[in-house]
């Protein structure tokens, strides 16, 4: 799961390290922290804030709150780990820019108003966007800039532009895993007034667009190696093909079977996770085959 939160890091270093500029080591592993301690706020304060509606009483086996029952301390530990990820992320922010942390602070926002009162925009079908912007241009171009030499950083803009070419496919992976969250919990979600793309456009049109989704990273991410961009090396992204297409294929001949399609976010998530390594180690390696 926590590749979903080290990746935009990961994917800066790469591709700082392939162009032959510094990457700070010790900007890298606070971030990396950093951004797991969010994303652990993420997770449970989704488990406590879903427990509040009951769309997790049935659908949900393994959220936090179900397997403790213990809503309050599940709340206080997302909280506690909110707290200290702003802290290591304001340290790396003070380390180059304060803008780091101001990009971090909006992927939070955006983290909150998608399941938390009175926002829950992830209810109306809105979670997939907000997914999108956090892990994509936003968390790439705080990456971007914490990595950057300690002397440069406070000066340099936004890098929006190669955050955008950067984290764009990446981002679109990322988002298929909240995507493909959803399948195997149709009923409970619309049963309490959780209106997911899944429920919208029920189980198999939204099945039918998994293999888009997949078109989609891929095309984002070999878009800049065929106008030399990037090295060709970067198309490493595509050891993430295999789940991929175990993914498609599941979806496809099982969607109206909740109980045999629960495991299909964890193929999405083995095609983010190999298919953004893959990304980032191709970068890397364009230091010795350039573009």
């Amino acid at each position: 799961m926590y590749a979903v939160a080290v990746m935009p890091v990961l994917l800066a270093a790469g591709w700082r390290f392939g162009r032959g500029e510094p990457v700070r080591v010790e900007q890298l592993l606070l971030f990396l922290l950093a951004a797991v301690l969010l994303l652990v706020w993420e997770n449970l304060a989704n488990d406590v804030f879903d427990a509040d509606t009951g769309v997790d009483t049935h659908g949900k086996p393994h959220s936090v709150v179900n397997l403790t029952g213990r809503r309050d301390r599940v709340a206080l530990l997302a909280n506690g780990c909110l707290l200290l990820g702003l802290a290591l992320m304001a340290l790396v922010a003070w380390r180059s820019t304060p803008a780091v942390l101001a990009l971090v602070l909006a992927c939070c926002g955006l983290g909150y108003v998608y399941q938390g009162p009175p926002f829950r925009l992830g209810y109306r079908g809105l979670g997939e966007p907000l997914c999108w912007i956090a892990f994509g241009p936003l968390a790439t171009a705080a990456a971007l800039l914490a990595l950057a030499p300690s002397g440069a950083a406070s000066t340099l803009a936004i890098p929006w532009g190669t955050a955008l070419l950067l984290g764009s496919g990446p981002a679109l992976a990322t988002t298929l895993v909240l995507f493909c969250s959803h399948f195997h919990q149709v009923e409970e979600d619309a049963a309490n007034g959780k209106r997911s793309p899944v429920v919208h456009l029920g189980t198999g049109l939204a099945a039918a667009l998994v293999p888009w989704f997949v078109a989609g990273a891929l095309a984002l991410q070999w878009a800049p190696v065929l106008v030399g961009q990037w090295p060709l090396t970067a198309l490493l992204g595509v050891v993430g093909l295999p789940p991929a297409r175990d993914l498609i294929r599941l979806l496809q001949q099982q969607h109206r079977h909740p109980e045999r399609i629960a495991g299909s976010k964890f193929l999405a998530l083995r095609f983010q996770a190999l298919n953004g390594l893959g990304l980032a180690l191709g970068l890397a390696l364009g230091r010795w085959w350039p573009a």
